[in-house]
């Protein structure tokens, strides 16, 4: 997953950006995301831009484990659309329609998923796969 990071990095964020990822505990992530976000709970993503061209992702497993089964996608699949994702609000991106195409662009891209089929989730405040329906 490392080379499709780093390529993925590049093709969104560009080759000169500065780009770490951190993994982290649901703990650790719950305790950053009420000290950055105010929310008191541990969340699968956040983005720290740290400069114009230098960013940290800080991602939580436990928590993208659980959601990524929850919406019929593998751990891989799920962590890349959330790197994708994370990579997106470093460039400025907010949650809306336009980051949505492009979410769905370079996951296309980079995982072959096709995203058209999504639901709304007000809890997340956004748009996430629908889950997939149990044969």
């Amino acid at each position: 997953m490392e080379k499709k990071f780093a390529r993925m990095k590049n093709d969104i964020l560009g080759k000169n950006y500065s780009l770490s990822i951190a993994y982290v505990t649901p703990a650790k992530s719950r305790e950053l995301n009420k000290k950055y976000r105010k929310k008191d709970k541990a969340t699968n993503v956040l983005a720290f831009p740290l400069r114009k061209d230098m960013g940290e992702l800080v991602l939580c497993p436990g928590v993208i484990k659980k959601e990524a089964k929850n919406f019929g996608r593998t751990f891989e699949q799920f962590l890349g659309f959330l790197v994708i994702h994370g990579m997106l609000h470093l460039k400025g991106g907010q949650h809306s329609s336009k980051m949505e195409r492009e979410e769905e662009k370079y996951d296309k891209k980079y995982f072959s998923r096709d995203r058209r089929r999504v639901i709304r989730n007000p809890r997340r405040g956004g748009r996430i796969p629908k889950r997939r329906n149990e044969s």
